[in-house]
């Protein structure tokens, strides 16, 4: 075998750009096995000025994307695989968070501000102050989502009314916004030097500003939330050629895939027909459901989305969607917050050490809850602590929540479709959790999927690239068998709703605490300080002095 057939030994390769809450990675796939040949991965840093606030840098961004891109370009050649054997890379995302940035000199304008920001919820509270009945769902039948802090057109409109260089890139007509998606897609193809300012109909589905229908930007959402239409990138479908890198190391390989992670994790999970479901662990958890070209209104608090559309001239696919913000960020919060682990990868281990029986709820409503119940006024509690309780049982019930939250969804999409799923497909770096599946299982009813190949975002957006028009390099099959792992119920229906009336319990206590308690301001911890300073001196006193009494008795 001579130098040049053992480079090209694996066929056409198909490249995928990650880029998630966490990190960002890029993949190379070989298109005629669907096997990954290599990767590289960097870390990326959230950014937290204030409660409830969450940013990214933008750069930072970037900077790892093109890291990971020189990284595994070495790693294939010290494979000995040409980089010129990949035809095509795709682009899946964290969605939602919303990027703006300068045109003429291509620096960001402000931070990224991320999807589980919560900035913009006094915006959405004035918003609904002006809708009668305060109907959250009172664009729903445009745009298919509810009023939520969660989408990113009131980040946007909080960008372009508190931050000073926005409204001057926009009076001078240099305003660029985009998902992190158009973000690196313009980057990439070129920058302010001819860089393609585009996103597609999956990631455009989430901003509240595109009409479900129509798959275009929607007058009337633009007029609402007052956002400039000349600033919005152009809407393309999920499968196409959008630009080609600039960048030296892959100068001229198209850009032709484009997914935001979850609808692109439905993808790669082969859940191409209707009534096909899937949940991804990761930061928050997503469960989306296949509706086909139907699109579906739920009334049960699920969102309706763009799940896919595979070419311009396809037609758009769409799903029900089951948002829950907080999974495997629980488990961060116990290790980083509450130091009860040392790695999360402990706490398969620590809980298998206790009974089976655990009496306790945590709902982990940080910063509300989303989907089923969408409260923003929900708060973290932790429920039926008595004398025996010690971290293993904390842990275990915040794995749990994770499951009941699913549940949470399976319950709504039965209710809005008359359907319970006969499996539940997953997929994200949680599921590599063998206790967390099983109880999945468990709390849910149903046998929970899960494919041997982790991989499986990166997979669906590497499927779409390389099936797009012009490339044409992956078959894809909506039958294909994937190899799985499957963890099959194993307790009682009665001991599983006893389990989920516990919960449901739990989730009642949540709820009401923030417009309950008002955050208390600087000055108002000032006065407090001041009125309390002589009874906490009283008690102080008391208290020394009973402990001096018991140790006189000694």
């Amino acid at each position: 075998m001579n130098k040049n057939e053992s480079m090209s030994r694996y066929g056409p390769l198909v490249g995928a750009i990650d880029e998630g809450t966490s990190s960002a990675r890029f993949l190379v796939f070989a298109a005629d096995t669907a096997e990954v040949l290599t990767y590289h991965q960097v870390s990326i840093s959230q950014i937290c000025p204030k409660e409830g606030w969450v940013e990214q840098d933008a750069l930072e961004i970037l900077r790892a994307v093109r890291e990971c891109l020189k990284q595994t370009v070495f790693n294939l050649r010290q494979l000995t695989i040409d980089p010129a054997d990949i035809v095509a890379i795709g682009i899946t995302n964290q969605r939602e968070t919303t990027v703006v940035w300068d045109s003429v000199t291509g620096e960001p304008l402000y931070n990224a501000i991320v999807w589980m920001d919560m900035r913009t919820t006094l915006i959405m509270d004035d918003i609904l102050k002006d809708i009668r009945n305060r109907n959250k769902n009172y664009l729903k039948p445009l745009c298919g989502l509810p009023i939520s802090p969660y989408f990113s057109a009131l980040k946007l409109k909080w960008l372009l009314e508190n931050i000073p260089p926005v409204q001057e890139a926009l009076a001078n007509k240099r305003l660029m916004f985009g998902t992190i998606d158009s973000w690196l897609i313009w980057n990439l193809t070129g920058g302010a030097n001819g860089g393609v300012h585009s996103t597609d109909v999956t990631n455009a589905s989430r901003t509240m500003l595109m009409n479900i229908m129509t798959l275009k930007w929607d007058p009337t959402l633009l007029s609402f939330f007052k956002i400039p239409a000349e600033i919005l990138p152009q809407i393309r479908s999920s499968s196409e050629i959008y630009g080609y890198i600039q960048d030296d190391l892959l100068q001229g390989v198209p850009i032709s895939g484009c997914l935001g992670d979850q609808q692109s994790a439905l993808v790669g999970q082969m859940c191409l027909q209707q009534g096909q479901a899937k949940s991804t662990y990761g930061t928050g958890c997503f469960l989306l459901y296949n509706t086909g070209t139907a699109i579906v209104d739920s009334s049960h608090g699920l969102l309706t989305t763009v799940a896919y559309q595979l070419g311009a001239h396809a037609s758009p696919v769409y799903a029900l969607e089951g948002s829950v913000a907080v999974a495997g960020a629980v488990i961060q919060w116990l290790k980083d917050n509450l130091g009860l682990l040392t790695d999360v990868k402990d706490c398969e281990t620590i809980v298998e050490q206790i009974p089976a029986d655990n009496h306790i709820v945590f709902v982990p409503a940080f910063a509300g809850l989303y989907a089923p119940y969408w409260r923003k006024d929900a708060r973290s509690v932790i429920c039926g602590i008595s004398e025996n309780t010690n971290s293993a049982h904390i842990i275990k019930a915040a794995m749990q929540a994770v499951c009941f939250q699913t549940r949470d969804i399976l319950e709504a999409i039965k209710q809005d479709t008359g359907l319970m799923l006969s499996k539940l497909l997953v997929d994200g770096a949680m599921t590599n959790n063998n206790l967390l599946m099983q109880m999945q299982a468990d709390i849910c009813g149903i046998p929970v999927v899960r494919p041997l190949m982790c991989e499986t975002t990166a997979l669906g957006v590497a499927i779409a690239a390389g099936s797009a028009e012009g490339i044409k390099k992956w078959d894809v099959k909506s039958d294909a068998a994937v190899p799985s792992d499957i963890f099959l119920p194993s307790i009682t229906e009665n001991e599983r709703d006893i389990l989920y009336s516990r919960w449901k319990m739990g989730i009642d206590r949540s709820l009401g605490w923030e417009s309950e308690f008002p955050q208390i301001t600087n000055d108002d911890t000032e006065d407090i300080h001041k009125a309390t300073a002589p009874g906490v001196f009283i008690i102080g006193t008391i208290i020394l002095l009973i402990v001096a009494k018991y140790r006189s008795t000694l």
